[in-house]
């Protein structure tokens, strides 16, 4: 009577498949990641580049605009007080949010610069970032330097360090790329990212 059962060779290629099917799941992440990574920087430049044609365009920041109102004069959606600064940044603008760095949003919108909603309450709802989190410019100190940012918040550190090391100087507090936190020593928790202007 023969015993059924696999040959050494049998299980030999089992396994060989085994070891292909995973190394593609992983190179496949990998792939994912890095994708979500330059989706993160390429959605920065595409922002910078909307805020500094607004300016072109106006002469003044979105936000920070004092004749929006009279530009707009059917959504009437709020002046800047024309200082040069998009003042009071948050990253987080919800429905209905004031402030420049709010408004700055619906400007850049209402200008076609940007899409989405326009109205004075969907309008300002900063955009979100390939991580989930929200996308914030505005006038504000970030360890130590204080100018006009593009943040991001909810990002992954190892995400943060590797960005900051491509595109900066690789430290966390120094630089035209900095954190929230330390991104350098802490890469498996989110921080906010934030990028010079």
């Amino acid at each position: 009577m023969r015993r059924g059962g696999f040959t050494l060779v049998e299980l030999a290629i089992v396994l060989v498949i085994i070891g292909l099917i995973l190394g593609a799941i992983l190179k496949g992440q990998e792939l994912i990641n890095n994708a979500k990574m330059k989706r993160l920087y390429n959605q920065y430049r595409e922002i910078l580049a909307a805020v500094y044609t607004y300016y072109d365009k106006y002469n003044a920041f979105p936000g920070d605009d004092p004749n929006a109102n009279t530009r707009w004069p059917t959504i009437n959606p709020g002046n800047g007080n024309g200082d040069g600064l998009i003042g009071g940044f948050t990253i987080s603008c919800g429905a209905g949010a004031t402030g420049e760095t709010c408004i700055a949003w619906q400007h850049l919108r209402l200008a076609n610069i940007l899409t989405g909603a326009t109205d004075n309450t969907n309008g300002r709802i900063a955009p979100r970032n390939p991580y989930g989190g929200s996308v914030g410019i505005g006038y504000a100190t970030v360890q130590g330097l204080t100018t006009q940012w593009i943040g991001f918040d909810n990002v992954p550190g190892d995400v943060c360090a590797s960005l900051d090391q491509q595109y900066d100087d690789g430290v966390y507090n120094t630089g035209s790329i900095r954190g929230g936190s330390d991104y350098v020593t802490n890469p498996n928790t989110v921080h906010d990212l934030y990028i010079r202007l």
